[in-house]
C-alpha cells in the first residue's frame, strides 16, 4: 500500500488561526510518501528517508509496545511514533491486530525545511488506519490542523476551526504576479510549540484581529496587481508584530529589500514568502540565502 500527503505553507493567518480565525495556506509540490509491506512477525520494521535518499530513522518496534503505549525509551522519535500509532490503534484497533509490517516514508523535501514532516506523516498514518486525520492531530500533535487541510488538497485552502471541527474550503488563487513571488529558506528551524506558547502568553482580547483577518483572507483572493499585494501583506506583518511585539522578518533581517519579505508560520523561521519587481535571487544569496524557489515550482 501507498500513501502520499502534500506539504504545506501558512501565508495569512498564523496564529489567529488558534482563536478561530479563517485563515490561508497553500500545498506544496514537495510532501511525503509512505508504504506499508506485511510481514509475519509483530513487529513494525520502520525505516524513514530524507529527500537525498539517506536514511534518517531507523528502528524495529514489537506491536505490543505499540498496543500498550510504551514509551520507556529515551529516543524521542521512538517515543513520538509510538505515541502516533497508539492514538491510530486506538481509532482503528483493526490494523495492528495479530500484523506486522515493514514501513517505509519517504520525504521529497529536505527534512529541515518545515514543510510538514510531521503532517504528512500524520495524514498518511491517518490513510492507513482509514482514521480522521484532523482527530488523530489533536490526539497526538497537537495544533490547529490547517497542515492537515493541505496534506488532503490539491488546491489553495481556506481553512477554520468552529466549534472544535475543521471548516475546509478549496479555493483558486492563480494570481497574475505569481511569477514575482518566492520562497527563500532561512535555515532556522522554528518550534512551532514554542512559537504558539509564545503567542498565547502575548495575547489579549483579539476579536477585532481575528474578524479582520477572517476577511483579509477573503480579500487575499481578489487581489489583481503587485503592488496591492505587497501593501497587503506589510500591513498584515506590521499588525501582527505589534501583538507579538517583534519586529518583522524584513525589519530586522533585510531592512534594505524593496519589497516584500513576509514570514510565514512560526514566525522567525524556516521559508519566507518574498514578492519583488525583480528577481531576488542575486539579494538574498549576497547575504548567504541560497535556497530561493519560484512560487510555480513550490506551489501545487
Amino acid at each position: 500500500m501507498e500513501f502520499y500527503s502534500n506539504g504545506k505553507l501558512f501565508i495569512l493567518g498564523e496564529y489567529y488561526v488558534l482563536e478561530g480565525a479563517k485563515v490561508f495556506a497553500l500545498p506544496t509540490k514537495f510532501g511525503q510518501y509512505l508504504n506499508v509491506f506485511p510481514l509475519k512477525t509483530k513487529t513494525l520494521s520502520w525505516k524513514s528517508y530524507d529527500a537525498d535518499g539517506s536514511v534518517w530513522y531507523n528502528d524495529e518496534i514489537a506491536v505490543c509496545d505499540i498496543i500498550s503505549n510504551n514509551q520507556s525509551s529515551d529516543d524521542k522519535v521512538r517515543n513520538t511514533l509510538i505515541d502516533i500509532l497508539y492514538q491510530a490503534h486506538l481509532m482503528n484497533p483493526s490494523i495492528l491486530e495479530n500484523n506486522g509490517f515493514l514501513v517505509e516514508t519517504k520525504l521529497t523535501f529536505p527534512r529541515n525545511w518545515g514543510l510538514g514532516t510531521s503532517s504528512t506523516l500524520i495524514n498518511n498514518i491517518a490513510q492507513w488506519f482509514q482514521i480522521d486525520a484532523f482527530k488523530l492531530l489533536q490526539k497526538s500533535f497537537g495544533g490547529s490542523g490547517f497542515d492537515i487541510a493541505c496534506a488532503q488538497n490539491n488546491t489553495p485552502v481556506m481553512y477554520q476551526v468552529v466549534n472544535n471541527e475543521p471548516i475546509v474550503e478549496q479555493v483558486n488563487f492563480n494570481p497574475t504576479f505569481k511569477d514575482h513571488i518566492y520562497f527563500v529558506y532561512l535555515n532556522k528551524k522554528r518550534d512551532s510549540k514554542d512559537a504558539i506558547a509564545n503567542f498565547r502568553k502575548k495575547q489579549k482580547n483579539l476579536s477585532a484581529e481575528i474578524k479582520q483577518v477572517s476577511q483579509m483572507t477573503d480579500e487575499l483572493l481578489h487581489i489583481q496587481d503587485l503592488e496591492t499585494f505587497v501593501s497587503f501583506f506589510k500591513n498584515y506583518e506590521q499588525n501582527l508584530g505589534e501583538i507579538l511585539e517583534t519586529s518583522t522578518i524584513q525589519k530586522e533581517l533585510f531592512p534594505d529589500f524593496n519589497g516584500l519579505i513576509k514570514s510565514l508560520g512560526g514566525w522567525g523561521g524556516d521559508f519566507v514568502m518574498v514578492a519583488s519587481d525583480h528577481n531576488p535571487t542575486e539579494y538574498f544569496k549576497q547575504k548567504g540565502y541560497n535556497i530561493i524557489i519560484p512560487y510555480s515550482d513550490m506551489i501545487l
